[in-house]
C-alpha cells in the first residue's frame, strides 16, 4: 500500500471526519461525471456517488492495498453506477410511449393528423432552437459524443482523459489487459476526434 494511501486509510478507519470530507471533496466531482456516463439523470448520478461513498465506508476494513485507494473507490463507484444504469434502462422501457398526447393531432371532426397540422388550441408556441443552441453546440458536442461511445470505450476515455487516471489504474478498475485498454482508448479517441472535426467543419460552413 502506498504511504499516502496508508495514512488516509488509517485516518478513515479511525473515524477522522476531516479526512473523509477532504477525500469526498477531492474525488466526488470526478466520480459524479463517471456515474453520469452510466445513468440517465444528474440526480441519479448524485445518488450513485452517495451510495458509493457509503459502500466505501462499509468495505474500508477489507481494503488490502493491492490497488491504489482511488482505484478501489472508483471501482466501487463503477459497480454501483452499472447497477443503477440497468435499473434506469428497465424503467425507461416501462415508460416508453408517445411523448405527446395523440389527441392533440386530431381535429373536432375526428380526422387524423396530417403533417404540418396541429389542432389550433394545441399548437406549440413558435420557437427557433438554432440560435439558442448555437452558442453551446461546440461546448457540448464532445460530451454528447462521449455518451454515444460503446460502454467500454466510453469508460476508458472518461477515466483516462477526463479524470486523469493512468493506464494501470484503469486496467485494474475495469479488469482490462494493457493491450485491450490501449485499443479501447485509441478507438474511443478516434471516434471523438471524427465527431469534433465534423462539427467544426459544419460550424465553419455556416
Amino acid at each position: 500500500m502506498l504511504a499516502e494511501d496508508a495514512d488516509i486509510v488509517a485516518r478513515l478507519r479511525a473515524g477522522d471526519q476531516v479526512a473523509f470530507a477532504t477525500v469526498v471533496r477531492a474525488w466526488s466531482p470526478a466520480m459524479l461525471r463517471v456515474a453520469r456516463t452510466h445513468v440517465h439523470s444528474y440526480a441519479t448520478a448524485e445518488e450513485v456517488v452517495q451510495e458509493a461513498w457509503l459502500g466505501v465506508l462499509r468495505a474500508l476494513d477489507g481494503f488490502e492495498g493491492r490497488a491504489q485507494l482511488r482505484t478501489w473507490v472508483f471501482t466501487i463507484l463503477v459497480n454501483t453506477a452499472r447497477r443503477h444504469g440497468k435499473r434506469d434502462a428497465r424503467t425507461t422501457a416501462e415508460l416508453a410511449g408517445p411523448t405527446v398526447d395523440p389527441n392533440r393531432f386530431v381535429g373536432a371532426d375526428g380526422l387524423e393528423w396530417r403533417p404540418g397540422h396541429w389542432r389550433d388550441e394545441a399548437a406549440p408556441v413558435e420557437f427557433e432552437p438554432e440560435p439558442a443552441l448555437l452558442a453551446s453546440e461546440f461546448r457540448d458536442v464532445l460530451a454528447e459524443a462521449l455518451i454515444d461511445l460503446p460502454e467500454r470505450q466510453r469508460a476508458v476515455v472518461e477515466l483516462r482523459d477526463v479524470h486523469g487516471l493512468d493506464a494501470q489504474e484503469v486496467c485494474a478498475m475495469l479488469d482490462l489487459t494493457p493491450a485491450n485498454q490501449r485499443v479501447l482508448l485509441h478507438r474511443g479517441r478516434a471516434r471523438l476526434r471524427a465527431v469534433w472535426e465534423a462539427a467544426s467543419w459544419g460550424g465553419a460552413a455556416r
